[in-house]
């Protein structure tokens, strides 16, 4: 079965994320930028659906949330208000907290999964990535 085949659920979702997908030597390399966490946590919910633990390694999915530093993002928590700590990493002391909805500046992606962001009101500190949305 081709990879294409295979992945068929993924590889529409990328498709419709307008993200580059390409099968090449075995391997089916899905890159690019998507407008929200959501959509990459979708993408890797089906992924382990179609390969439980990732062990057939046969998928190289290199997904980003699409923002620029000094851009616009958007708190977006289910409902709740999402912990601004001191620096990255869960253990860190919380400085803050941003509701949901609440637009902060994104001043640096540190990794996929911390962003050093400000509020409107000037604080600053490190936010868990997986819940922020770029605003277009």
């Amino acid at each position: 079965m081709a990879l294409l085949d295979k992945y068929k659920e993924l590889v529409d979702l990328a498709k419709q994320s307008n993200v580059i997908v390409k099968e090449e030597n075995g391997v089916l390399r899905i890159t690019g930028e998507v407008s929200n966490a959501d959509i990459k946590d979708k993408m890797w919910k089906i992924y382990n659906q179609l390969d439980p633990n990732f062990k057939s390694g046969e998928v190289v999915l290199n997904v980003e949330v699409k923002s620029r530093e000094g851009s616009k993002v958007k708190v977006a928590t289910q409902s709740g208000n999402l912990n601004i700590r001191q620096a990255p990493g869960t253990e860190q002391y919380l400085v803050g907290k941003a509701a949901h909805g609440e637009v902060l500046t994104l001043l640096k992606k540190v990794d996929n999964q911390w962003w050093h962001i400000r509020t409107n009101e000037g604080l600053e500190g490190y936010c868990y990535a997986q819940y922020l949305e770029a605003i277009d």
